[in-house]
Parts: C-alpha cells; sequence; structure tokens
C-alpha cells in the first residue's frame, strides 16, 4: 500500500521498529501453531510445521499492514483487510507451494532440491523485477517534497472513490486546501523555507485523510464516508492545528479550505472539483483562515468574480450588475433594496450637478453596496431581536469585504466607495471614522439613500415608516450621521414624486 511503503521509506525508524515487531509475531505466532504439531520428523510433520509457520507470517504482515492503512487513509478496517487478501492471497499461495515442495524434495533427494533453486531464484528475481516496476509507478504518482500523491493520482483515485461511493450509496468528500499568502512566504524566507512550510502542512493533512499535492501551495483531502458535519469538523481542525503551528523563522501560517460532498452537491468528477474549488475562493474571499462548504450562491459568485477579473470592461459591468442581483436574491425581506438605492443614488448624484460619469459610477457603486454581506451569516442577517457586539462585529466587516471583492473590477472609484458608504459625517462610522468632506461624495451619497430605502422598507426587525417621516429623520440627523446637501438633494427629489396631488408629503419632504 502506498501510505506504508511512504511511511516505512521515509521514516527509517518506524521501518525498523515495523520489521522487528513482524518477525517477533511472526515467530510467536509459528510457534504456537507448530507446538502442537509435534516434532514428527516425517514429511507430513514437516510440512505441517513449514505450512504453519509460512501461514503465521503472512498473516501478521496482512494484519498489520491492514492496521497501519486503516489508521493512516482512515478508511474501513474489514474492507481494507478484504482488499489485502483478495491482492496475496494468490502470489503466497504459489510461493507458499514451491516452498512445501522444495522441503518435501529435500527430505526424499537433495539432489533435485537443489535443482529447483534455480527456479525458485529466477521466481525471486521477477518478483523484485515486479517490485522496481510498482516503486517507479508509485514514485511516478508521488511529489517528491511531500511524498503526498500527485495531481495524476489525485484524479485517478477521486475516480476511483467516486464510482465506489456511488455504487455503495455512501457520502465522499472532496477538500481543497490552499496557504495563505504563500508567495509572500517564498519572496520574505526563501524557497526553502516555503519547502519547510509545504513539508510540514503535507504531514499534518496525511493524519486526517487521503492527502494529494496539486501543486504550488495547493492540497486536495479525499474523505470517504464524511457527510458535510463531519467533514467541517475535519477540515477545521486541519485548519486550527494549521495555524497553531509555529515554524522556524516563517512564524505562523494558516490556509483556507473549500469543501464540496458527492452525491449531495454533485457526483462527477469534474464538477465535484469545481465546487470545491468555489468554495475554497469563497474561504480566500471571506478572510482566509478558514472552511466554506459549497453552497449555491458560492459557485454563482465565484464565476462572477472570474468574469469580473477578465479585459472586457463591458463584461466586467454585466458582473457587477449580476453581483448586485445576487446580493438582492439572497434576502427575501429587502427584494430589489440594492436596486432602488441605486436608482436613489443616481437621482441624488445628479441633482447634485456630478457629471453624467460620475452618475453612472454613483448608480454602480450603490447596487453593489451590500455585496459584502454575502459573506455574512444569514442567522445574523434576518436575527429578527439586536445583534450581540460580536454579531455587530461581524456584520459591520461587510464594507471591507465588498472592498476586496470590487477591487479586480477596476472601474475607480467604486470599490472606495463601498467601504466607505457606513461612514457618519461627524465620524463616528466605520470602518475608517472618516469625518466630513474626507469621506468619499459617492459614498455619502449612498449612505443616505441606502437608510431611506431601509426605513420605508418592511424588515424582519421593525416595521417601515412612512415616506415624509423617513425624510423627516434624515433631516433630523443630517450633520451628525449624514451629509446635509445630500439630504437636502435626495429631499428635493422626493419632493418631485410627491407632487401636488400629495400637499402633506410634498410638504414633508420639502421641509
Amino acid at each position: 500500500a502506498p501510505a506504508v511503503t511512504q511511511l516505512l521509506e521515509h521514516r527509517p525508524q518506524i521501518r525498523i521498529g515495523y520489521n522487528v515487531s513482524v518477525v517477533a509475531l511472526a515467530a510467536t505466532a509459528a510457534g504456537a501453531l507448530s507446538a502442537p504439531l509435534g516434532h514428527d520428523a516425517g514429511a507430513s510433520g514437516v510440512l505441517a510445521r513449514v505450512g504453519a509457520a509460512a501461514s503465521a507470517q503472512y498473516t501478521v504482515n496482512l494484519v498489520l499492514i491492514t492496521a497501519v492503512v486503516a489508521v493512516s487513509s482512515r478508511r474501513s478496517l474489514f474492507s481494507l483487510a478484504r482488499s489485502n487478501l483478495r491482492t496475496t492471497i494468490v502470489p503466497f499461495s504459489l510461493m507458499a507451494s514451491a516452498a512445501l515442495m522444495l522441503v518435501v524434495l529435500w527430505q526424499r533427494s537433495p539432489f533435485l532440491s537443489v535443482v529447483l533453486v534455480g527456479p525458485l531464484l529466477a521466481i525471486q528475481l521477477y518478483q523484485r523485477a515486479i517490485v522496481r516496476a510498482l516503486r517507479a509507478m508509485r514514485l511516478a504518482l508521488t511529489d517528491p517534497l511531500t511524498g503526498l500523491g500527485n495531481h495524476r493520482h489525485f484524479h485517478e483515485r477521486l475516480e476511483r472513490e467516486l464510482q465506489h461511493a456511488n455504487e455503495r450509496n455512501l457520502p465522499l468528500t472532496l477538500c481543497f486546501v490552499d496557504v495563505d499568502d504563500f508567495k509572500r512566504i517564498n519572496d520574505r524566507f526563501g524557497h526553502p523555507a516555503g519547502d519547510r512550510v509545504l513539508s510540514q502542512l503535507a504531514a499534518r493533512l496525511r493524519q486526517t485523510g487521503e492527502a494529494f499535492r496539486l501543486g504550488g501551495d495547493e492540497f486536495a483531502l479525499l474523505l470517504p464516508g464524511y457527510g458535510e458535519s463531519a467533514a467541517l469538523t475535519a477540515a477545521s481542525s486541519v485548519v486550527e492545528r494549521i495555524s497553531a503551528l509555529d515554524l522556524d523563522q516563517v512564524g505562523s501560517v494558516t490556509v483556507s479550505a473549500g469543501v464540496a460532498i458527492s452525491p449531495q452537491h454533485a457526483s462527477e468528477r469534474d464538477e465535484l472539483i469545481r465546487l470545491a474549488d468555489s468554495a475554497l475562493y469563497w474561504a480566500k474571499e471571506y478572510g482566509k483562515n478558514r472552511v466554506r462548504a459549497y453552497r449555491p450562491d458560492v459557485i454563482e459568485l465565484a464565476e462572477l468574480k472570474r468574469l469580473a477579473s477578465g479585459p472586457d470592461r463591458a463584461a466586467r459591468f454585466r458582473a457587477a450588475a449580476s453581483l448586485a442581483r445576487a446580493v438582492d436574491a439572497r434576502d427575501v425581506y429587502t427584494g430589489s433594496h440594492s436596486q432602488r438605492v441605486a436608482e436613489l443614488a443616481a437621482r441624488t448624484a445628479r441633482r447634485l450637478g456630478l457629471p453624467d460619469e460620475e452618475v453612472e459610477l454613483a448608480r454602480l457603486a450603490a447596487s453593489l453596496h451590500d455585496l459584502g454581506k454575502l459573506a455574512i451569516p444569514e442567522e445574523i442577517l434576518r436575527k429578527p431581536g439586536p445583534l450581540t457586539e460580536p454579531e455587530r462585529i461581524v456584520l459591520e466587516r461587510h464594507p471591507q469585504i465588498g472592498f476586496r471583492m470590487l477591487e479586480s473590477l477596476e472601474v475607480d472609484p467604486v470599490a472606495d466607495w463601498v467601504l466607505h458608504h457606513h461612514e457618519r459625517w461627524d465620524g463616528s462610522g466605520y470602518p475608517d471614522g472618516l469625518p466630513g468632506e474626507r469621506i468619499p461624495l459617492g459614498a455619502r451619497i449612498i449612505f443616505v439613500a441606502d437608510a431611506y430605502d431601509a426605513m420605508i422598507s418592511e424588515r424582519v426587525y421593525r416595521r417601515r415608516v412612512l415616506p415624509e417621516e423617513a425624510i423627516a429623520e434624515l433631516d433630523r440627523c443630517a450633520g451628525t450621521q449624514f451629509d446635509p446637501q445630500v439630504v437636502a438633494a435626495l429631499a428635493e427629489e422626493l419632493a418631485l414624486d410627491a407632487g401636488p396631488a400629495q400637499p402633506v408629503v410634498a410638504a414633508a419632504l420639502a421641509s
């Protein structure tokens, strides 16, 4: 088994201990089996004792190898024993038969037994040639730095495990693991230090499941029989163990992991790989040093982000619009909130006299202002009561998350406006506590439009208010939370909507 071979080759002390254990246990077992057979010097007695000793040697080897593989790969002990027995019983029987024949011939005619030594040596040489060929095949499937299976071996094993899981209606988890900021480690500490990090990571992964190095700092884990809960626990354990390492010179290192499960998420190899890769991408976007399982909005976001990273400006804008729809689709309570805020922001920007290009940028940024909420747990977004302090801290991270996700759009200054759309005029906002005109104008516009639409919309945690009440609240907070000029511009726009047919509303909006 590859796991045993890797272990014995890379750890000489384990190899010595393993061999000593085999010899000692085999000798003990052979003695225990041979003792009841007596000391009959006849052919049958000798054959019985030799057969008992050979069977003991074989059984001890089979049990130890099966146990080591089961521990290192987390596979079923029974299925491994059955598989190993099926693949080794025939060669053992042939060699045992040849050995017994040699014993009998030695008893009857030493000359004939000497003649048989030649064919037996030929068999032994042939076996060694097979072992060398198998070793060469294993090297072709092994990453030389870490001793893990390589990219080719990963695809072969995934295909086989998927077939096995589908036939038996069992779950199979694929987990991709990637070192965070690995390029920085190589650039700062050199490639030898980077190699040590990869070797340490490989050792930790090998303790969890069947591990592979796909290339660079990318690894994969196969976890047969693991459902989503067990898989997330195992992957989280890997992430935590790696972050707890304190490597010489390099210091602490973190990894991110993405999980996809067959048949829950996909039953085909390529699709399962794609979903696990998207979950890993999401773990990186969310802040690294974490685990994420596949979700439908994860794959949508990953594909849109890849599109948004392309060279085509029109494609980037289409991707941005799709990202905005993804935000609204996630929250049934707010419906088309992002689109309504975008329209209000564009009208306010136009009322303030901004050029057409900046008006459209305000529209785009406003449509994406809540993009970072895709990374916020739904139980926080939909909580009917007040948020706890830790929950509030998580929620207030969404501008930074949205900023990181939008940097690749390269449509200045959209990302900056999204980053600062919760800054307050008096400097008490977040994330940077910018005051007054230090806050980008686009962000100030989005803040006012967002607040207005939130107040007039039904939310899970409070009822909506009338438009005139919302404008009155904006006016009351102008100069503390909001830019007074932006509040006035929005009020003027909404006064046009109220019209003379609604004098009470129009008066409230204009006041």
